[in-house]
């Protein structure tokens, strides 16, 4: 029988001396030693290095483990070649954990959220509309464009979604006409003078409602930017809006 060695050395990399590893280290047992409390702890060690990481992410014993991947994923200490290659592995929740966890590179964060996207047409309503809700801001943006009205209202309210998207996403062809309903009923994007904007230059907006914001424009201005079949209409409404105007201004 072999007898069990005692070279204090045994469980060290073969170059202790690059302090990278710290002797006993749990990530340099047999695969088949390592159970997933032993990696959680190890991912909660604060003398924890980017070597040993690396080695758990390679380690197939943990690596099956949706917690230990999601820890390993979100700790600022992996290694990005470790980290991108096992977000295609995680659930879509968790990815969204990861685009939000504050101590994750921007990068790993964006290829979390390229994750996410991919998987959107094969997502349900409901999860689409977690998402909607929580996820980060550009997870938002795409999902202004989704087809059902529910998730729509749900990304307008994300508290992540910035203006710059919103006005994107009304100036893309393919806009559904729910979100033009919707961002120009919103009690926040409505007010804003870029959203106003882009509302005015489609004529999915609906005309009430075009006809509301242009009156917070100027006639040349409104001339240049609404659709040729809707200047006339629009126009009017501007005139009028700008006569009543007159007409309280000289009874006072």
């Amino acid at each position: 029988m072999d007898k069990p060695s005692h070279n204090p050395n045994e469980n060290a990399e073969a170059t202790p001396e690059n302090g990278e590893l710290v002797l006993g280290d749990p990530v340099n047992a047999a695969a088949s030693e390592l159970t997933e409390d032993q990696a959680l702890g190890l991912l909660k060690r604060a003398d924890v290095t980017a070597s040993s990481l690396a080695q758990l992410g390679r380690n197939p014993s943990v690596t099956n483990s949706h917690k230990v991947l999601l820890a390993l994923a979100t700790h600022h200490r992996t290694p990005r070649h470790i980290t991108i290659p096992l977000l295609r592995r995680l659930f879509t929740f968790d990815l969204m954990q990861v685009a939000l966890a504050p101590t994750v590179a921007a990068d790993v964060k964006r290829a979390a959220e390229e994750q996410i996207l991919n998987r959107l047409e094969s997502l349900s309503s409901g999860e689409r509309i977690s998402l909607a809700r929580r996820g980060s801001g550009r997870v938002a943006a795409a999902l202004l464009l989704d087809t059902e009205s529910r998730v729509t209202s749900t990304a307008l309210d994300n508290s992540r979604l910035v203006e710059a998207a919103v006005v994107t996403a009304l100036m893309k062809h393919d806009a559904p006409e729910s979100l033009f309903r919707l961002a120009g009923e919103h009690s926040k994007w409505s007010l804003r003078r870029e959203v106003q904007i882009a509302l005015l230059r489609s004529e999915k907006t609906p005309l009430e409602r075009a006809i509301e914001l242009a009156r917070n424009f100027s006639a040349d201005y409104a001339r240049e930017i609404v659709p040729e079949s809707r200047i006339s209409t629009l126009m009017q409404a501007i005139n009028s809006s700008t006569t009543e105007s007159a007409e309280s201004g000289d009874a006072k």
